[in-house]
């Protein structure tokens, strides 16, 4: 059973999406002026599709890591230790996408390491023996962004919430639907097309929304 007697509302952590960069730039901007955004990670899979992918990312992520910079706004790079070293922000890892002691070896020891644990409470604590800074479950819900994904279950989530490591949840989560989790110790709540598939107009409300659907909810009690 966990008790937390320093309780914290989860805090939204937004992801990149594909839309042009000129777009994007503006959505992102809208975000992270509300100063509700914890954590942003970059994840631009079309564009590292391109054969000048990896230059074409690099040049967007300078852009992105300097924006972030005047909200203080942290970082992570999706996937990639490397061009994380080399802007000086954190990472975030997939299963088969590079090991968390080599991200510590590479990386500042104050940058956050993510790792992607699906719906797997061993590789959770895997995570944090590893030293990871949060470990990722999901998906949640059926999401655009990753369709085919499967689909986490409340007692997963609640085994992963055990294993004493900050944990993220993503995967389908709207301001609305949130509240299915209200209770569970949460670090970061993953988000990309409820707020980043929204135009620029209305990024700045939705966020405000999230605040709201954070603001109930209730002390873990696991």
């Amino acid at each position: 059973m966990i008790q937390s007697s320093n309780f914290l509302m989860p805090q939204l952590y937004l992801l990149t999406n594909d839309d042009e960069f000129s777009l994007l730039y503006q959505k992102l901007e809208a975000a992270l002026a509300t100063g509700l955004i914890a954590l942003l990670q970059i994840r631009r899979k079309k564009i590292l599709a391109l054969p000048d992918g990896d230059s074409q990312l690099y040049d967007e992520a300078l852009q992105i890591v300097d924006l972030a910079s005047v909200y203080k706004v942290p970082v992570v790079i999706n996937d990639d230790i490397g061009l994380a070293a080399k802007l000086g922000v954190g990472v975030h890892l997939g299963q088969k996408d590079g090991n968390v002691s080599d991200a510590k070896q590479s990386l500042a020891p104050n940058q956050i390491i993510g790792r992607t644990c699906h719906r797997d409470s061993a590789l959770v604590k895997e995570a944090k023996s590893d030293g990871a800074s949060y470990a990722a479950m999901g998906a949640v819900f059926t999401s655009t962004t990753k369709p085919n994904a499967d689909i986490v279950s409340h007692e997963q989530l609640v085994l992963g919430c055990q294993q004493g490591i900050d944990m993220c949840v993503i995967g389908g989560l709207t301001a609305e639907n949130i509240s299915t989790l209200a209770g569970l110790p949460i670090k970061y709540v993953a988000v990309v097309g409820d707020i980043m598939d929204l135009p620029v107009a209305q990024i700045a409300e939705r966020c405000q929304q999230w605040k709201q659907a954070f603001s109930k909810w209730e002390k873990p009690a696991l």
